[in-house]
């Protein structure tokens, strides 16, 4: 999997854009997020540079390094500062509690991993600390289907639903918590209809 996204960052443009994801944007408004945030398999770092811009103090990581050659650049050209490690969960060395929100938008961990890898960020939010989940949700195949330029895991195990989110976030009160189809228009690779899970809770 390095392989293939370090292809796809390679790339001048920024592949899925430069603006926040949408909901990601409004949900830091809406529930009001502040202090420290995580975002991991961030990317080209749209979102960390969102979030710093906002004022937050962003850590972010990810598994290739050409999508964390091109957030650094995109917080150089913004002004801001983010902390963006190169690697998976695995790897990185942060403390119990030590984020006051994290945030998962189209993070798609293998499904052997996923609850394991979702119950350690948990464990990383401060108690009263939020996280905040979008992703495709496990019948977003058939709009693959009809339109390939949607993106979007084709594994349907890499796929999310409410149900493994909730029971992986079992230490959270959940604020928000929908399906939805959208219509996506987020750089080359995801754009069209597609149906998506969305999540907001805060620790217990």
């Amino acid at each position: 999997m390095k392989d293939f996204w370090n292809t796809r960052y390679a790339s001048d443009n920024y592949v899925y854009g430069t603006a926040p994801n949408s909901f990601f944007k409004s949900a830091l408004e809406e529930f009001q997020i502040e202090g420290s945030i995580l975002l991991p398999a961030e990317g080209e770092g749209r979102n960390a540079v969102y979030a710093a811009i906002q004022g937050l103090e962003v850590s972010a990581f990810d598994i290739s390094i050409e999508g964390q050659k091109k957030a650094l650049l995109l917080a150089q050209e913004n002004n801001v500062q983010i902390n963006y490690a190169v690697g998976g969960l695995e790897n990185q060395h942060y403390e119990k509690e030590s984020f006051d929100a994290a945030a998962l938008i189209f993070a798609h961990f293998p499904s052997l991993l996923r609850s394991q890898y979702h119950k350690k960020i948990a464990q990383l939010i401060k108690p009263a600390g939020h996280i905040i989940i979008e992703g495709f949700e496990k019948e977003h195949g058939k709009y693959q289907k009809e339109n390939p330029n949607v993106g979007g895991p084709k594994n349907i195990e890499l796929l999310l639903s409410i149900t493994e989110l909730k029971n992986d976030f079992s230490d959270f009160d959940f604020l928000l918590s929908e399906e939805k189809v959208i219509t996506l228009d987020e750089g080359q690779f995801h754009q069209g209809e597609g149906k998506v899970v969305r999540l907001v809770g805060v620790k217990k």
